[in-house]
């Protein structure tokens, strides 16, 4: 089965410093797979890269059967990407963000007032403008556009940041959902002990490249539970939101 993620030698450029340096990832459909690696390792930029906005110069690229070296822009409609920047209206409503970044990706309203009530913004907060919310409800808002678009693959950067311990109980559990539903998922967080339970896999970033990877194991012991993985190739010599 072709990988969702596919990345081989990757070299991605920011200005003209290579952020990624020969990186090497495959992810398969079902997965949550965490990026671990120091500040500046790189994996935002797998992030941004694989969400088509950071461009591939040389390797290969493929996510979701979208070549991004020829045209990284098709895959956009197909992912959602959490960030540190919310990629919020601060004049428009909770319920307009949300409405606003469905309809990009061609959501139905179903889906736009399923994703505020699994969020728990389908109360009096869907009618208050985002500039007055907190930091926390800003990160919910943000989630809820994400679901509204239903991505195929998820692309989370720190997603558990000024969240509550409840709302961070909440968005782990709507990960386990979407990859239930078929999503699949790809994660940088600092706080490994929450993301490594959720992870199937864990791969280290040093410098830009791929270093060896290792099994995450479920915070109650038992082991993780991936799909097939075809085998790796022997290796060669970055809320914002996704239209």
């Amino acid at each position: 089965m072709e990988p969702v993620v596919h990345l081989r030698a990757a070299v991605a450029l920011l200005g003209r410093f290579p952020a990624l340096a020969g990186f090497d990832l495959d992810v398969a459909r079902g997965e949550i797979v965490l990026l671990r690696g120091p500040n500046g390792a790189g994996k935002t930029t797998v992030l941004r890269a694989c969400a088509g906005l950071v461009p591939v110069v040389r390797g290969e690229a493929v996510v979701l059967g979208h070549d991004l070296r020829l045209d990284p822009r098709p895959v956009r409609r197909h992912v959602g990407l959490l960030g540190h920047a919310t990629g919020l209206f601060d004049d428009l409503t909770v319920a307009d963000n949300v409405r606003f970044w469905g309809r990009a990706c061609r959501a139905d309203p179903g889906d736009i007032a399923a994703a505020l009530a699994l969020v728990g913004l389908d109360g009096r907060l869907r009618d208050v403008v985002v500039g007055r919310l907190s930091a926390g409800q800003r990160r919910r808002t943000s989630l809820a556009c994400l679901l509204a678009r239903r991505p195929a693959l998820w692309l989370l950067d720190e997603p558990h940041a000024g969240l509550d311990h409840d709302t961070r109980d909440q968005l782990d559990a709507l990960i386990g959902r979407a990859v239930r539903q078929g999503a699949t998922v790809l994660l940088a967080s600092h706080e490994l002990d929450r993301a490594e339970s959720l992870a199937h896999r864990v791969v280290e970033l040093a410098g830009g490249t791929t270093a060896p990877a290792r099994s995450a194991a479920p915070s109650d012991g038992s082991a993780p539970q991936a799909p097939p993985r075809r085998a790796p190739a022997a290796p060669s010599p970055e809320v914002s939101h996704v239209a």
